[in-house]
């Protein structure tokens, strides 16, 4: 029997057939608001069901249960709030009760949104109880703090479904669900990335999946930092990856069309309720999960799921110590698993990493695989002319 969807039920807001064609001819009629990529990729979300329980955008009341008690109004976990905001002219225009066309920054009418509240809360309030922070070195921050001022709320009815890079790879939680019952897996642990997997990630995955019967390699394909290496990089390094050093019987490869916001421990609980709708029944939390710079604790990405009854979060967290290759044992390890100092340790700073690789210079096998090396060599090269 599969694992429940968060809330008990997958909800997809996602419009088809005739609701669809109905809904395109009404569109046409509506007042207008266009919204960034950002919002463009929570639309998606919300539509396939990503998102599930929510049915739109929050209202004030959710927006401040959610930053206030980490739950939405009815008692389900939910860390980070899901916004629409808009200038005051535009939101001067526009009626509660009435419908409003969302268009997308491809612009397409991706949605329609059933407008129940218009509603301001203070842009430091929600970035600092959500990334303890409102500086601008800090990249959720930043974004939060650069919002419009008032916020919309309201069921959506979704037009349209993103298309992405990659798109064959971009499987809907109902996908991932059909293609683990048709795989015969019960068990199955999800694994978030916005990096290239170096050997590090390699050998805690495949400690999890000793415990269960599949692995979702599932990169986050959203809006990300400027300085992230691109999809289009990641995807070669995790399919060649998979390719070679995992099982095919054992391990597949998904995207997750969702932005990453860099919220630390809220969202190492975000990413797994995520990964709890597309069917998942366990996910991996590594050391510093969803972090940037000095944010966050290098184990708060663990502690807080103290705060949450097990059953109401619904997956199991499977928790991570640093990895890395042993001289003294001759194999990955960690910490828990070692014996040695740290002379005895392989592991390589992003930076130094970056040197490497702009030099043309291939990281030591013991850190990543020589055919990713290859992949991200080729890359660091190409930026530098």
């Amino acid at each position: 029997m599969s694992i429940t969807p968060h809330g008990g039920e997958l909800v997809e807001r996602l419009l088809t057939g005739n609701a669809l064609e109905a809904a395109q001819d009404k569109a046409k009629d509506l007042p207008k608001i266009t919204v960034d990529t950002y919002t463009s990729f929570d639309i998606d979300g919300i539509g396939k069901g990503i998102f599930s329980p929510l049915r739109g955008f929050m209202n004030e009341k959710e927006t401040r249960s959610v930053l206030d008690r980490m739950h939405l109004r009815d008692g389900v976990p939910w860390t980070i709030p899901i916004l629409l905001a808009v200038s005051q002219e535009q939101a001067d225009k526009l009626k509660e009760g009435s419908q409003v066309a969302i268009e997308d920054d491809q612009g397409d009418i991706a949605a329609i949104l059933h407008l129940s509240e218009k509603y301001s809360i203070p842009h430091e309030e929600i970035a600092s109880k959500v990334y303890q922070t409102s500086e601008d070195a800090h990249p959720g921050a930043k974004y939060t703090m650069s919002l419009a001022p008032v916020f919309l709320a309201g069921d959506l009815d979704v037009l349209k479904a993103r298309n992405i890079d990659h798109q064959d790879y971009n499987l809907t939680p109902r996908e991932t669900r059909a293609a683990f019952k048709e795989r015969g897996w019960k068990r199955i642990v999800a694994f978030q990335t916005r990096n290239p997997v170096h050997r590090a990630h390699e050998y805690l995955t495949k400690c999890a999946l000793e415990l269960c019967d599949g692995l979702l390699i599932h990169p986050l394909m959203g809006t990300t930092k400027s300085d992230d290496i691109p999809g289009d990089v990641r995807m070669e390094c995790y399919k060649v990856l998979l390719e070679k050093y995992y099982p095919a019987e054992h391990a597949m490869l998904s995207l997750m069309p969702v932005n990453m916001r860099y919220a630390g421990p809220k969202e190492a609980i975000m990413h797994a309720i995520i990964r709890r709708n597309y069917g998942c029944t366990h996910f991996i939390v590594g050391r510093d999960h969803a972090g940037v710079g000095n944010y966050y604790g290098t184990y708060d990405a663990h502690y807080i799921f103290d705060k949450f009854d097990p059953e109401e979060l619904g997956i199991t967290p499977l928790f991570f110590d640093h990895s890395f290759y042993s001289k003294l044992t001759k194999g990955m390890a960690s910490k828990k698993t070692c014996p040695g100092g740290n002379e005895d340790h392989v592991f390589l700073s992003g930076t130094k990493v970056r040197e490497m690789l702009q030099a043309g210079q291939a990281p030591p096998e013991e850190f990543t695989r020589p055919e990713v090396a290859e992949i991200l060599i080729k890359w660091a090269r190409s930026t530098k002319s």
